[in-house]
């Protein structure tokens, strides 16, 4: 596995609601969100976004939010994927609005990638298999999460995904958004750039010394806009 196929996948807004993630969307960026889905196994749901990145490649921006009428199917006792059942981020998104809280790095093999985190000390979580239902058919992916939840690294370490058949961009437009840095800040620098390049994902991200955040530089319909993770 190298940087040239394991790619950006997309980066991760979360909202209290999917309702507020949308306005926050149409406000910020200058853009409202196409249609996303349900996830049955975790309780949540999203909207989504092509995203242009550097080099030309595409990735896309989810928006996703707790679906306060659905039970997640996955086992009582185990937490959501990203963090979203943690008190702390819940209620800085009551306070704050919407914000970038994770990255997804598509990997062309979940189970090696995983492996690969795991000699560097980093448990990244099993890998469990996800669907849900689009007009287009059935998207079914494989994807890395944590029995806690938790995101790692101050949600600097992402999450791995695998995608089966069918990738969701292959049904998006383009939104007018075009990623022009990513960055990525942490107290352990060195552990960070390690678990990256044994990814094959270290030209994805600046990394850099500080309080764990992510920042992303996006060009938009409402001019040049900086997402960042954190209290602000």
């Amino acid at each position: 596995m190298n940087a040239t196929n394991a790619a950006l996948d997309h980066l991760v807004i979360a909202a209290t609601t999917l309702e507020e993630g949308v306005a926050w969307c149409e406000n910020t960026l200058g853009v409202t969100p196409g249609p996303g889905g349900e996830h049955p196994l975790m309780g949540t749901h999203n909207r989504l976004l092509a995203l242009t990145v550097p080099g030309g490649a595409r990735a896309y921006l989810e928006i996703i939010a707790i679906q306060a009428s659905a039970k997640p199917t996955r086992a009582s006792g185990l937490k959501r994927w990203f963090d979203l059942d943690d008190l702390a981020l819940r209620e800085r998104l009551v306070r704050q609005g919407p914000s970038l809280i994770h990255w997804v790095l598509g990997v062309p093999n979940i189970a090696t990638a995983c492996a690969r985190l795991a000699a560097q000390g980093l448990d990244r979580g099993s890998v469990l298999r996800a669907s849900r239902a689009t007009p287009a058919g059935l998207l079914e992916w494989q994807i890395s999460v944590r029995d806690d939840g938790q995101r790692l690294l101050g949600g600097c370490l992402p999450t791995l995904i695998q995608w089966g058949a069918v990738h969701p961009l292959h049904t998006m437009p383009n939104s007018g958004l075009a990623l022009q840095a990513f960055e990525l800040a942490t107290p352990e620098p060195a552990a960070l750039n390690t678990a990256l390049a044994a990814l094959g994902a270290q030209a994805l991200a600046t990394v850099r010394t500080g309080p764990a955040a992510l920042r992303a530089t996006l060009a938009t319909p409402r001019g040049t806009v900086v997402l960042t993770s954190g209290e602000h």
